[in-house]
């Protein structure tokens, strides 16, 4: 069930978000989380693809969201594959009925302890470039005008991936992707890193970097940089 209140007060934050110099990946990282606290998902991920059949991990509301989506990118197989290929929802869609259509995805995710999956895409007119996936630990499903809330949510994340350059042609926004995907990369290293050093979580290492982007004002992406900087200056001999 999709709460009215959770989603008046995502788009107040989208407001205040999209504004210039606005951090694109710690946007995305909010948008879903937001998006699991609407609908009430178990975990949320949301995936880019660059060019034609690759596809990219770019953030997830947990480390289960961000397996799950690894999981269809290394396999090639699942929900999202499908609504990147498609263009189209995949929407309440019951694991323990899917093994036929994903074979590889399906039991990995229910052994998981996931039931039901629903992905949306995320389109530039009749260019899709990547997708919010929905994962739930029951059988779930969404009603039709669930569908198009979460749909919604999938819109504003594109509109977000465009809003720090006016994209003229389908080049610049293979390269805008392609932009905020390595900084993607960065951010995990620096998470990964961090976690090790600090003896903590990876959850709790992209909390802390955040938290630290957003005290100084800088994105995320530069407070990686910096961490990695100083841990590889912490071990050279």
């Amino acid at each position: 069930m999709i709460s009215v209140i959770d989603l008046s007060e995502f788009f107040v934050e989208v407001a205040d978000t999209l504004v210039d110099d606005f951090d694109l990946l710690d946007f995305l990282d909010t948008l879903t989380h937001r998006a699991a606290t609407v609908s009430g998902a178990a975990a949320v991920g949301l995936v880019l693809s660059d060019r034609p059949g690759r596809v990219r991990f770019m953030a997830s509301s947990n480390e289960s969201g961000k397996m799950l989506e690894l999981l269809q990118i290394q396999n090639e197989e699942g929900p999202c594959r499908d609504c990147l290929t498609s263009g189209e929802p995949v929407v309440n869609a019951d694991l323990a009925h899917a093994s036929d259509r994903w074979p590889t995805f399906a039991p990995r995710a229910i052994h998981a302890g996931f039931q039901s999956v629903h992905a949306f895409p995320m389109r530039l007119r009749t260019q899709v470039i990547g997708a919010l996936n929905l994962f739930g630990t029951e059988d779930s499903r969404f009603e039709p005008d669930e569908i198009r809330v979460v749909q919604a949510l999938a819109d504003i994340a594109t509109i977000a991936i465009l809003q720090e350059r006016n994209l003229a042609h389908a080049e610049i926004l293979t390269e805008q992707l392609q932009g905020a995907l390595n900084s993607r990369v960065v951010i995990e290293q620096a998470k990964g890193a961090l976690a090790q050093a600090d003896h903590i979580s990876t959850s709790e290492a992209f909390d802390l970097l955040r938290s630290r982007a957003r005290s100084s004002r800088r994105r995320l992406v530069d407070v990686a940089n910096d961490v990695l900087a100083q841990l590889e200056g912490r071990v050279r001999p």
